[in-house]
């Protein structure tokens, strides 16, 4: 379901077959299906603080608060329209006891959170500033940032308990830059999104435990689309059901 706002350059949105609700821009930068898979690569105990890195208008951290009853949430977002916007889909979930989106930078995060979450997730902009060519009237705020993926990543992994788990999705042609920023890790588990079979993958899930020393496994991966372009029963599981990437249970 779509919702057109009243007045407003936003609309409501469906995620989960309907169970969780997001605010968005009309046009622009849409919500796809990285959020959604990100927070289906979440296992964490009863009661865990997790923390959205570039959280944007708050996909990721909604379908994983949906899912998991006893998370605390928090999102970090820079961008002030997404920040609104996020905030907007708290109300509209009902999750204001559970989560808050903080603006703000990842370069300068709050002195508090510190090694303060037991899981941090992210799914950051897929560019470094000066790396995309710009077009007329194009908004690149979700796209780009000012940070390298190393940095990105190492001041994430700052804001992770010793232990904590850390996902990422990104392209997977930077498959290599991410295990490199990992290095300090352990327990890292690579899982290839394929958009059909036989094809190439384009986005990776990488997750990894902070300051553990454990071997890294590589996953079967999940299939998003059969040949006749509708998703696959295993995609339809995690998108529409909610349920967490089934090699990760």
């Amino acid at each position: 379901m779509i919702r057109q706002e009243t007045g407003t350059n936003t609309t409501t949105d469906m995620l989960l077959g309907g169970r969780v609700k997001i605010v968005q821009p009309q046009d622009g930068y849409r919500v796809a299906v990285d959020p959604v898979l990100l927070a289906a690569s979440i296992a964490t105990p009863p009661n865990s603080r997790v923390l959205d890195v570039g959280c944007g208008t708050g996909a990721a951290l909604f379908c994983l608060l949906s899912r998991l009853s006893t998370v605390q949430g928090v999102g970090l977002e820079q961008h002030e329209p997404f920040v609104k916007m996020a905030r907007r889909g708290i109300q509209e979930n009902d999750f204001s006891k559970r989560s808050e989106i903080v603006m703000g930078d990842l370069a300068d995060p709050p002195d508090s959170w510190a090694a303060a979450f037991d899981v941090v997730m992210t799914n950051p902009p897929f560019f470094e500033a000066g790396t995309v060519p710009t077009r007329p009237g194009q908004d690149a705020t979700h796209a780009v940032t000012d940070l390298s993926l190393r940095s990105w990543i190492t001041r994430s992994l700052s804001l992770l308990r010793r232990d904590g788990l850390f996902s990422i999705i990104h392209r997977a042609e930077r498959l290599a830059d991410i295990i490199q920023a990992l290095s300090g890790c352990g327990a890292t588990t690579v899982i290839p999104l394929w958009p059909k079979t036989n094809t190439a993958a384009k986005r990776v899930i990488v997750t990894a435990r902070k300051d553990r020393r454990s071997p890294a496994t590589l996953c079967p991966g999940l299939v998003l689309h059969a040949d006749d372009d509708t998703y696959t029963d295993e995609a339809n599981a995690v998108l529409r059901d909610g349920e967490t990437l089934q090699f990760l249970s």
